[in-house]
C-alpha cells in the first residue's frame, strides 16, 4: 500500500459486550491505529442504534484525542442537518484548540437514524435542503469569514479545521466539487456509485483556499485475521447481524434463519452492501486493497474494520496496519 490507509470506527457495541466496553475498544483501536502507521480516525454520528456507541460523536473524539499524541481525528461524519453550524464550528474549533493539527470534520446531510429519532432530535425534516449553505456557514466560522454578521465562533474562527464531504450518491461529488473540498464516498455501504462519484468530482473540481486538487477517500471494509477461516466465520457472524439489524431489535432469529434471508433476494442486497470487503490473512487483504485502491481511484482508503467483538476488531486493526 502507498495510499494513506485511515479508520472509520462506528464504536460497534458487539455481543456480550458493554457499550463501555466498545468506547474503551475506541480507545485501544486509536492507540493501536497510532502506533502501526494508520493516518486518520473517523467516527460516525449515529442515533438510537443500540449496536453503535458514537451517538455523541464530538464527546467521543475529546476523549480519544486525550488519550493518543499524533494520530488526525475527526468526524465520519457528523450529520450537519441535525445541528446548527455555529454548534459544531464551536465543537470542532473546541477539539482544535486543544489538540491542534489533529482534527477533522466530516460531514453527512444524511439524519444517521430513523424518520421517529430523527423527530426526537428536533430536525426539521426538510432541513437537509439547506446542508450546501449550512455546510459554507460552517466553513465562514471556522475560517473566521463569518457569513453572519456580528456572529462569530469563540473557539472556532480561525482554526481553519479541514472540511470533508462525505456522501454515498453524486450529491455529495458535486458539492465537494463546486465547494473545492476532499470527498469521501461511502464505498463500504453503498458502493454501487462509486465510479460515477469519483468521476464527477474530479471533473467538476474547483481549487479552493483550502485543497488545491480533488482529494478522494473511498471506503472499504476489512475483516483480517491470523487464518482465512477465522476470517470467514467472522464475516459469517457480521452478515447474521447485518440481518438482525435489518428486521429491528423486536424480532430475533437464529443463525439457521440469517442464513436462509441472507440467501434470499432481500439478502442478496444487504450482501451487496459489503461488495467492497478485504477478509483472509494480512496478505491477501493487502492485495485486496491494492487492488481497490486501483479501482477507485482513490488518493486514501478509509477502512471499516467489521468483526463480531472489540478483540478482533483490534486484532484486524493490527494485522492490515501500513506497519504491519
Amino acid at each position: 500500500m502507498t495510499l494513506p490507509l485511515s479508520i472509520l470506527d462506528l464504536a460497534p457495541i458487539g455481543a456480550n459486550e458493554t457499550t463501555r466496553d466498545s468506547l474503551e475498544g475506541s480507545v485501544a483501536l486509536a492507540q493501536l491505529a497510532e502506533r502501526s502507521g494508520y493516518t486518520r480516525v473517523w467516527y460516525a454520528e449515529h442515533h438510537n442504534m443500540p449496536t453503535i456507541a458514537s451517538s455523541a460523536t464530538a464527546v467521543l473524539i475529546a476523549h480519544v484525542a486525550a488519550h493518543t499524541s499524533t494520530i488526525r481525528l475527526g468526524s465520519g461524519g457528523i450529520m450537519l442537518p441535525n445541528h446548527s453550524p455555529l454548534v459544531i464550528a464551536e465543537q470542532f474549533g473546541t477539539l482544535a484548540t486543544l489538540h491542534p493539527g489533529r482534527i477533522d470534520l466530516g460531514l453527512g446531510r444524511a439524519p444517521g437514524t430513523d424518520q421517529k429519532t430523527l423527530r426526537a432530535l428536533r430536525r426539521d425534516p426538510m432541513s437537509a435542503d439547506a446542508f450546501p449553505q449550512d455546510v459554507q456557514e460552517l466553513q465562514g466560522y471556522l475560517t473566521g469569514n463569518t457569513l453572519i454578521p456580528g456572529v462569530n465562533a469563540t473557539p472556532g474562527a480561525g482554526t481553519d479545521v479541514p472540511l470533508y464531504i462525505l456522501g454515498s450518491s453524486l450529491f455529495g461529488a458535486h458539492l465537494a466539487a463546486a465547494l473545492g473540498l476532499p470527498y469521501a464516498f461511502a464505498s463500504h455501504f453503498a458502493p454501487a456509485a462509486l465510479h460515477d462519484a469519483v468521476a464527477a468530482y474530479r471533473r467538476e473540481f474547483q481549487p479552493s483556499a483550502q485543497l488545491d486538487a480533488p482529494y478522494v477517500i473511498a471506503g472499504v471494509n476489512v475483516l483480517a485475521a491470523d487464518t482465512e477461516a477465522q476470517a470467514q466465520e467472522q464475516l459469517a457472524v457480521v452478515r447474521r447481524q447485518r440481518v438482525s439489524l435489518l428486521i429491528g431489535p423486536d424480532r430475533t432469529v437464529t443463525d439457521e434463519q440469517a442464513d436462509a434471508i441472507l440467501a434470499s433476494p432481500q439478502g442478496q442486497q444487504l450482501a451487496q452492501m459489503l461488495k467492497y470487503t478485504a477478509v483472509g490473512t494480512p496478505a491477501a487483504v493487502r492485495e485486496y486493497l491494492t487492488e481497490f485502491a486501483a479501482h477507485s481511484g482513490a488518493d486514501e482508503l478509509i477502512v471499516a474494520h467489521q468483526t463480531p467483538s472489540v478483540e478482533q476488531r483490534l486484532r484486524s486493526v493490527e494485522l492490515a496496519a501500513p506497519q504491519a
